[in-house]
This record gives structure tokens, C-alpha cells and sequence, in this order.
């Protein structure tokens, strides 16, 4: 696909929203509606029996719902997505950790989305205070057993996408002895 032309229709400090007119293969026109957002981190805190989960009220579905620790640097931020990942480990759940392990890196949805993540494994935890933006003042974390988070996936109380792919790399590390359950 080659594209022919572009232009902004909307953007905000979180995100812009393009239209691309493109041409494919077989020379017909066609469009697409692309949303550029900077990639984020996700960070999966394990603990002995499970992980550390967030629960927050997610305003474009309407409902509170638990997911792992997640966060971008915002338009204009940049950094290391390691140190990203420490920080919204931080902010989000008070935790800190000794170690942490890259274990891939996904595209959210890239039907339409130019936003990607970097999956991060926190062992070693320490906890501490939050230390929450605005928008996460109705933010509330606390740690579930493995058994829990699978009964949580099944009842829909976890629907974040990323989270669950998340924990689709984290079984498949752990299947492949990469590393032990702690």
C-alpha cells in the first residue's frame, strides 16, 4: 500500500487522528483513519503467588475494570521505556522493584492505531506509597493470586487487552523454563 496523501482531522496532547488516502497493490484508491499515540509500558509486578493489579474507572467504556500498572511518556516525553515501566510502577502502585525483565514488545491495536507497548516482569517488589496523576485519583491496586486474576478473566472484571496479552507472554516465558513462577 502506498499512501498518496494525509491529513491531520484532529489532535490533542494525548494523540492525533489522520486520514490517509492510499493506493493498493491493484492501483485502487482507498482510505484509512490512523490514531498516532506514543507507545507505553506495561509492568506486570509479581509477587510469590500472583501480581499486583490497578483498577481504574476507564471513561470511553464507562466501567472500572482491574489491569496491570500501564503508561505512556505523553506527547513530547521521551525515554527509556525500562525507566517508563519503573515509573508507572511507582506512581500507580507504590511498588518499586529489584529486578525487571523485557519480555516484548506489542501493538495495541493496530487496525487503526500507530501505538505500540513494551511488556515489562517487576520482581523484587518493595512496597510504598503512590504517588497518582489527577486522572488516577480513583486508582486503587492491590495484589491477587494467580488463581484469582483467572477467575477475574473469566467473570470480565480484567478486559484490558494489553493485560491479557501480557500475561499471554508471561505463561509463555514461564512454559519455556525462561524463567520460574517466583
Amino acid at each position: 500500500m502506498e499512501r498518496v496523501n494525509s491529513r491531520v482531522v484532529y489532535q490533542n496532547p494525548w494523540m492525533v487522528v489522520r486520514e490517509d488516502e492510499i493506493r493498493r497493490p491493484d492501483g485502487s484508491p482507498g482510505i484509512f483513519g490512523v490514531v498516532e499515540k506514543p507507545d507505553f509500558a506495561l509492568v506486570m509486578p509479581r509477587w510469590r503467588d500472583g501480581f499486583w493489579l490497578v483498577e481504574q474507572f476507564r471513561y470511553p467504556v464507562g466501567r472500572r475494570a482491574w489491569e496491570f500498572p500501564q503508561g505512556s511518556w505523553g506527547r513530547g516525553g521521551s525515554g527509556d521505556q525500562a525507566a517508563l515501566a519503573r515509573r508507572e510502577l511507582a506512581e500507580e502502585a507504590g511498588l518499586r522493584a529489584a529486578s525487571l525483565a523485557h519480555l516484548g514488545h506489542l501493538f495495541e491495536a493496530y487496525g487503526f492505531s500507530t501505538q505500540g507497548f513494551d511488556v515489562y516482569l517487576a520482581e523484587g517488589l518493595a512496597e510504598g506509597e503512590p504517588d497518582r496523576e489527577a486522572s488516577e485519583q480513583d486508582m486503587i491496586h492491590r495484589a491477587f493470586t494467580d488463581q484469582e486474576i483467572a477467575r477475574m478473566i473469566r467473570s470480565g472484571q480484567i478486559v484490558d487487552a494489553p493485560s491479557l496479552a501480557a500475561l499471554t507472554l508471561f505463561q509463555l516465558q514461564l512454559s519455556s523454563g525462561t524463567f520460574s513462577a517466583s
